[in-house]
């Protein structure tokens, strides 16, 4: 079924590191904003790395994203889609990310998984002229790396 990424690019004037997901879970389409499926390590990897209490409200995910100078959004803007599965991914659209590299210092670019990396570099690597590095997925698909291992991958954004 085509879905269209329900939500905007979260991002600010001083935003300097930009990570990527693929699409939005169903929870996080249900919920309108980022990697809302509880089960989603995301905001504990977040946390964990800035010192801030695990967030719990949108608010709070916002505060932490900005006020560290992160970016949030995904490399897809459209697609088909079973459930959440990015391996069902077909008929994508990308985002365009020149809204948030025209609006924010962005100095890095990270793909949070595998599915991220493969969509930047096919559609927006090549209009952008800029490499993304990738992530280990925060996936609760990615049950083979623990918290503390993502932790420990994931300080590079740092």
């Amino acid at each position: 079924m085509l879905q269209v990424h329900p939500f905007p690019p979260l991002f600010n004037a001083q935003s300097k590191v930009l990570i990527l997901g693929s699409f939005p879970s169903v929870k996080s389409r249900e919920s309108r904003f980022f990697y809302g499926h509880p089960q989603n390590r995301f905001w504990k990897i977040m946390a964990a790395l800035t010192g801030y209490a695990v967030p719990q409200t949108i608010e709070e995910k916002t505060a932490l994203i900005l006020d560290n100078h992160f970016a949030l959004w995904d490399s897809i803007g459209s697609c088909s889609i079973e459930g959440s599965s990015d391996s069902s991914i077909r008929d994508v659209v990308p985002n365009d990310l020149r809204i948030i590299l025209e609006g924010a210092p962005i100095e890095r670019i990270y793909c949070n998984g595998a599915a991220s990396l493969k969509y930047y570099r096919r559609y927006n690597e090549p209009v952008l002229g800029r490499q993304a590095v990738l992530l280990p997925s925060s996936s609760p698909a990615n049950a083979a790396w623990s918290l503390e291992r993502l932790i420990d991958a994931w300080r590079v954004i740092l």
